[in-house]
């Protein structure tokens, strides 16, 4: 993705970077981007290129202080508690989180659907909230997950909002379906345009199709909602149901959302 929506790197406003906090920062990102697996120091070393002085030397700063765990043997590590407590402050403190949520829980209990709010980090989206439907089994679209904006319904929603941006690198396809050309993806955002809300057609995970809408309360658009089913439970009738239901949500969050910013 050569361009993104939110935010600069300290090389665009000319700060320099600190090295070490860089690589901290790097370390936290791994592993929690492992999602579970075991991690060794030789993980470290080989995912982020660092000595393996240095990655040792890091991990055990970080163990010390509870922001890396590790195993009984010191051979495995993964994220830490006080990682936890920064991502729940970050949910805590956001107002539009805050204002959704009991708007996604009202509409995941009547429709009996999962739904999603989801927000644009680079060429990524990361699921803020997430309410599952208790009628089918679980697709694990965990709190704090990232999954690539252009395979996902919550992230073409955002980005049928930005004409201007352009698509230039995809991830490796997650299914058969998964969009993974700039003109295929121009057509879908145009398509999602017209029709006013975008579509993952078991372009993420087979047999799943998610509807998603934008939230347009802050510039630039960054944030949506979205309502995954199985496509099994589908009929012209439900998808009209699902996105009208999704509609009338994004009128409630928006005319509500200069209020719950304040």
């Amino acid at each position: 993705m050569s361009e993104t929506t939110d935010g600069t790197s300290a090389g665009d406003t000319g700060v320099r970077e600190v090295k070490s906090a860089a690589r901290t920062v790097e370390l936290l990102e791994f592993l929690a981007g492992r999602h579970g697996s075991v991690t060794k120091l030789g993980d470290v070393v080989e995912g982020l290129g660092t000595p393996r002085s240095s990655a040792y030397a890091l991990l055990q700063t970080l163990v010390a202080r509870g922001w890396v765990e590790t195993d009984p043997s010191g051979a495995e590590y993964s994220i830490g508690i006080r990682a936890l407590l920064a991502g729940t402050s970050y949910l805590d403190r956001d107002p539009y989180i805050r204002l959704v949520d009991p708007v996604l829980s009202d509409t995941a209990f009547g429709l009996g659907e999962t739904m999603h709010m989801g927000r644009l980090d680079g060429d990524q989206i990361v699921y803020l909230l997430t309410v599952e439907s208790h009628e089918y089994r679980r697709y694990h679209h965990r709190v704090g997950r990232r999954m690539p904006a252009t395979l996902t319904s919550l992230g073409k929603a955002v980005l049928s909002e930005h004409p201007d941006v352009t698509i230039t690198e995809f991830p490796a396809p997650l299914t058969p379906h998964s969009i993974d050309t700039a003109p295929a993806l121009a057509a879908d955002l145009e398509r999602t345009r017209e029709r006013g809300y975008a579509i993952d057609d078991e372009e993420s995970q087979t047999g799943l199709r998610c509807f998603g809408v934008p939230l347009r309360y802050s510039s630039p658009v960054r944030n949506s909602i979205s309502c995954s089913v199985p496509i099994d439970r589908l009929t012209p009738g439900r998808t009209e149901t699902i996105v009208s239901a999704l509609l009338r949500m994004r009128e409630r969050i928006e005319w509500s959302a200069p209020v719950a910013a304040r």
